[in-house]
Order: C-alpha cells, then sequence, then structure tokens
C-alpha cells in the first residue's frame, strides 16, 4: 500500500503550481486565499501530501481555523485536492485533519469538496463519519458561462431581454472603469450597504473586501469594476481571475442602478476583460439551488442565468462531529437556515 507523508507547505510556488495543475474550479485553495483568511485575522494551515518513497506531492488542503460563537471548527472550502479513489491518500487527509482539530479543540470539522454532487460523493464522506452540514459553505450551486465565445455567440445565447438590457447598456452614457486601489472597496462597502437595507441580509465586512484586493491583485487576479453615470457609482463587482476561470464573488448596487442597464453593462465588461486574459469560463458563483421563486437568491439567479450558461452543482458541505456540544451548533444553524430562507 503506498503511504504518505504530511508537510506543512510554506513555499508559495510548490502551492500554486499544484493547485493549479489540477485545473481546479475554484480559487477557494489558492495560496492568496489563505492569505485573505490569515489577513482578517483567522489560523490557517496549508498540508501537502507526499508520497512517501518519491518525495512527491500527490495533494494538498488549505484548512482554516474558524473561531465562530456558533463553535470553534476547522473549515475547508473547495478542497482537499486529492484523488478521491485513492483510500490511503483519504486516509491520510481524515486522520491528518482530526489530529489537527483535536490540537486546536475545535468541535467539528466542516468540508466543502471540490466533487460534484452525486450518491457516490455523498458515500465518501458518510462512510467516513460525515454527515450534511446544516449550512452551506460558499458557492455550492454555481452558473457557469463558457466565454471561448464570439460576442455574437454570446449575445444569441442570453435570454432576449438581457441581450436588450446589454445591447442598450452598450449605447448608453454609463462608463465602467476598473480598479485595484484597496481604498476602493468602500464603494463596494458603502453600496453593500443599501443593499442590505433593501433586502436585510448580513453582509461581508469591509475588511474582507481590501484583503480580497491586497492580496489577488498583486498577482494580477483581482479588479474592482465600477460602472457609474457621470461620477456617481451605480454597480461595483470585485472580481477575481484564477486558472481558467473568472468568478463573480462580490457586487453592490445602489438604488439608482435599477433604473438603468448598469448592472448588464458591467458584467458584459467583466466577459470582455477575461476573455482578454484567456479565460475559458465566467463563474456567476453562487445561485439557487432550486427553482423556488420565495428562496432569497430567487431574484439574482434569473439575473445570472440571463447570460446563458449552465449550473453546477457541487457536493454540499459535509460535517464530521468531533465533541457532543456540535450538536448545539447544528441546532443553532439548523434554526437560522430556516429564518434567512437559505
Amino acid at each position: 500500500m503506498v503511504k504518505y507523508q504530511i508537510k506543512e507547505i510554506k513555499d508559495k510556488k510548490v502551492w500554486e503550481d499544484f493547485v493549479l495543475s489540477r485545473n481546479s474550479q475554484s480559487f477557494l485553495q489558492s495560496w492568496n486565499w489563505g492569505e485573505v483568511n490569515r489577513e482578517i485575522g483567522k489560523k490557517i494551515v496549508r498540508y501537502g501530501y507526499y508520497y512517501e518513497k518519491e518525495a512527491k506531492l500527490a495533494g494538498v488542503c488549505l484548512i482554516i481555523v474558524e473561531k465562530a460563537k456558533r463553535g470553534k471548527h476547522l473549515l475547508i472550502p473547495g478542497g482537499p485536492l486529492i484523488d478521491w479513489k485513492d483510500n490511503a491518500l483519504l486516509r491520510s487527509f481524515l486522520n491528518s485533519t482530526i489530529e489537527l482539530a483535536k490540537k486546536e479543540k475545535a468541535l467539528f470539522i466542516r468540508v466543502r469538496p471540490e466533487l460534484l454532487d452525486s450518491p457516490a460523493s455523498r458515500n465518501i464522506f458518510s462512510l467516513s463519519g460525515f454527515i450534511p452540514s446544516p449550512m452551506h459553505v460558499h458557492a455550492e450551486s454555481t452558473w457557469v458561462l463558457n466565454i471561448e465565445k464570439s460576442d455574437d455567440e454570446l449575445l444569441s445565447g442570453m435570454r432576449k431581454t438581457t441581450r436588450y438590457l446589454v445591447k442598450r447598456a452598450i449605447g448608453s452614457d454609463l462608463v465602467v472603469v476598473q480598479s485595484k486601489k484597496p481604498e476602493d472597496v468602500k464603494i463596494l462597502a458603502k453600496l453593500q450597504k443599501q443593499i442590505i437595507k433593501r433586502h436585510k441580509f448580513i453582509g461581508f465586512s469591509e475588511k474582507l473586501f481590501k484583503a480580497q484586493i491586497v492580496n489577488f491583485a498583486k498577482d494580477d487576479q483581482a479588479i474592482l469594476f465600477i460602472c457609474k453615470q457621470g461620477k456617481k457609482p451605480l454597480v461595483i463587482c470585485l472580481i477575481i481571475f484564477y486558472g481558467e476561470c473568472s468568478y463573480y464573488h462580490h457586487s453592490a448596487s445602489s438604488e439608482e442602478a435599477r433604473r438603468t442597464p448598469a448592472s448588464y453593462l458591467i458584467q458584459w465588461r467583466i466577459i470582455k476583460e477575461a476573455q482578454k486574459r484567456g479565460c475559458k469560463y465566467y463563474n456567476f458563483w453562487g445561485v439557487s439551488s432550486t427553482d423556488n421563486p420565495k428562496h432569497r437568491f430567487a431574484g439574482v439567479t434569473t439575473f445570472k442565468k440571463g447570460f446563458g450558461g449552465k449550473k453546477i452543482d457541487w457536493l454540499h458541505a459535509q460535517d464530521l462531529p468531533l465533541s457532543k456540544f456540535y450538536w448545539l451548533t447544528y441546532v443553532f444553524e439548523s434554526v437560522r437556515r430556516i429564518l434567512r430562507r437559505l
């Protein structure tokens, strides 16, 4: 049986070379996502799984230590990046992560792996003692558009209304500018407050926005797109470029934006920039997992689907309870999910 050694990886190039070689479908296991979480005050651990005899890297796992009020736990977003058919490698991942959790006195381990949702994927975790998490982690249902197409092909693949508004926006007085300045996240934070007031949800911190721009933009992997009418910002999007994909990670808009096609123009400009960078896909990030019109994300899901593309469902987050106190977290998060209509 093949044996593996577990080592912490400190070299950014070693980490990124492996992650990008896996053709990863998200930035959640990237080096810079680890740095973003470190910058906002979280402890991170980067494990590498090496073939014992060859000293060759076989897998990696970015682990975030979450000191949440609802219970300290280890979070593994979009990972680990391993061969799930290799039982010895899977066991190495589990044993090393459980050992770390005990060291950190974590109540549970939460994994949202980069595995398509299927009975086989669910079985991998259920056989190892995991249960479905009461909450989702990041974008579990995503909407992805293949952008290796001409403008005419992209437009013809859109919903009729979306196509009309994109064309109307291109000929309007709206202007889209790009920025990598950390101070411009203040625009995102300000407009987000307006959305929070309109839709009553818990938003993200300005500190998190800034950490993403600071860390990803230094490697030319993030841009703020700002759609303005005159000098007034109407819509802003934080886009991450990683590997073959571009990601619509955060956005916000003003009340005035709803009376203009600004949201459509900014998406078109993002797609054109992604094409220029050689990206194959544009990931609109999270959409509703169902067609329920009462779902909290129903409106934004309809907007994203209008540009064409397809839905990709990743395996729902899985929890490994390590303490009886985990069940308090389970009940708390279950109630919160219901109240937030998630």
